[in-house]
Order: C-alpha cells, then structure tokens, then sequence
C-alpha cells in the first residue's frame, strides 16, 4: 500500500515518550503501530454503524409484524417463559 499521506499531530511529551518506548519494546516502528491503530479505530466505528443499522432494521420489522397484527402481548411471552422456567430443575 503507497503511503504518500503525511498526518502530524500533537501530543503530549511523555505519551509520546511511552509510546515509543512500547513500540520499541515490541520492535515495530511507531509509524506502523498507528496505522494498525487507525485501521482498528476504523473498523470499530464501521461494526458500530453496522451493528445500529442492524437494530434499526430489526425494530422496523417487530414494528411492522406488530402493525399487521401479528405480534403477541407482554403477558402471553411472561406466561411462556414462566412455564419454561418452571420445567428447568433447581440446581441451586
């Protein structure tokens, strides 16, 4: 991959410091720590906004089942899983 960008930040001198000594530490160039850095915090942010389009969509289709009538009341779910809790032996 070309790196042709050039990003420049500030920080503060003993993070800086600390960063490079880890780096070093694990015998990897600082340059290449933060680019694995920045590809994770990307990804994160990517899974993120996946994940939220993810519980959009089901909460648009529960909506909808709902709208058409298809959905079931709180107490019929509370009664089925009391049921099945019942069955489960104590093993307490």
């Amino acid at each position: 991959m070309s790196k042709a960008a050039v990003f420049t930040m500030k920080l503060e001198p003993d993070l800086r410091a600390e960063f490079m000594a880890a780096a070093e530490a694990c015998h990897r160039p600082a340059s290449q720590v933060v680019r694995e850095l920045m590809r994770e915090f990307v990804q994160r942010q990517q899974d993120q906004r996946d994940h939220k389009a993810f519980l959009h969509a089901k909460v648009a289709a529960a909506r909808a089942s709902v709208d058409k009538g298809l959905g079931r009341p709180d107490a019929a779910v509370e009664a089925d899983f009391a049921a099945r809790r019942a069955r489960i032996p104590n093993r307490a």
